[in-house]
């Protein structure tokens, strides 16, 4: 009986140790690494971090470290103390489309990570050069069925091809693939007539379509774009089970204390509640998630499982 309370005691004081901890982090800046060069996701993670070091009193100072679809800085962060004082900010790819993507990873995304927020989701446009007789998603299945068309890509593995192999896949189409180093100019060589098609980001297809220099068919996500609500999804559009939709996350080392990891996810759902982040999302066409900790880890668990079927019924690898 003795032993049983001095256990009891070692973890009522063990527990009262990390409120106390939770209750003065972060008393020094937080390093927080972007695992993309300055773009979409850098734009996002310092709007957020910026409304989080306003209320925390303490900078988040924003490292970018790009490479390996972010296993680069993924990998640092891994490595790094699980005190709260290292954090990442990652596509969701990383961790859901690289563990079946690449043959090595250099850390285990599901033991070395805990997950703080999936703070938001965004879909892809399908869109097609505008000499391209199609009006809709129903016109270019029939028309990649009886002539072979192209796909652009931002390269192997990226959003965008993981978006058009999965639509191949539930179609039936066979296209040809035509990777890129980056979404821009994948869809630069659409608008010029080089390469049939592209599913891209709505910020890269909307405006260009707007502007006659590509058809937007739909877009792949579960819900219609905010910024273009007139297109359809693709499940609207005669393939009633598709959904590609990504996201952001935030993350840090596992073994991270769980009284820090609950404070991060409500600054951040308190960040996601202020106009400037707010009108971020609508410009950038973000869905904000409202997930909590524990379902946004659940999230990319399912995705994970979702796209190691595409990856393998698709043969996709990252080189």
């Amino acid at each position: 009986m003795k032993l049983l309370n001095q256990i009891a005691t070692a973890g009522l004081l063990s527990l009262t140790a990390l409120s106390a901890w939770s209750q003065t982090y972060p008393d020094k800046p937080v390093k927080v690494v972007v695992t993309t060069v300055p773009g979409p996701l850098d734009a996002f993670a310092r709007a957020v971090l910026e409304q989080m070091q306003r209320r925390l009193k303490q900078p988040f100072v924003v490292e970018n470290k790009a490479g390996a679809g972010g296993n680069l800085g993924a990998d640092i962060v891994a490595k790094s103390p699980a005190d709260g004082y290292t954090l990442l900010f990652a596509l969701d790819t990383t961790f859901t489309v690289n563990p079946t993507l690449y043959k090595k990873m250099p850390f285990d995304v599901t033991k070395d990570f805990v997950p703080i927020a999936v703070p938001v989701t965004y879909s892809q446009a399908l869109a097609v050069n505008p000499n391209l007789k199609v009006a809709s998603v129903a016109d270019f299945v029939k028309l990649a069925k009886d002539k072979h068309l192209t796909y652009a890509s931002g390269g192997n593995g990226s959003p965008s091809h993981l978006t058009m192999a999965a639509f191949m896949a539930t179609a039936g189409l066979d296209m040809t693939h035509v990777p890129y180093k980056g979404t821009g100019a994948s869809v630069i060589d659409v608008m010029a007539g080089q390469v049939d098609s592209v599913f891209a980001v709505g910020s890269g297809i909307l405006p260009q379509a707007k502007a006659g220099k590509l058809r937007a068919l739909a877009v792949s996500g579960d819900k219609r774009s905010g910024a273009a609500p007139e297109l359809p999804t693709i499940a609207e559009s005669g393939f009633p089970s598709f959904n590609a939709s990504f996201a952001y996350a935030l993350l840090a080392p596992a073994g991270t204390p769980e009284p820090i990891v609950k404070l991060l996810a409500r600054e951040v759902e308190l960040a996601m509640n202020t106009p400037e982040v707010k009108e971020l999302n609508r410009q950038a066409d973000y869905t904000a998630t409202g997930l909590t900790q524990p379902q946004s880890a659940a999230w990319l668990a399912d995705a994970r499982h979702r796209w190691a079927e595409v990856i393998r019924k698709s043969n996709i690898t990252a080189d």
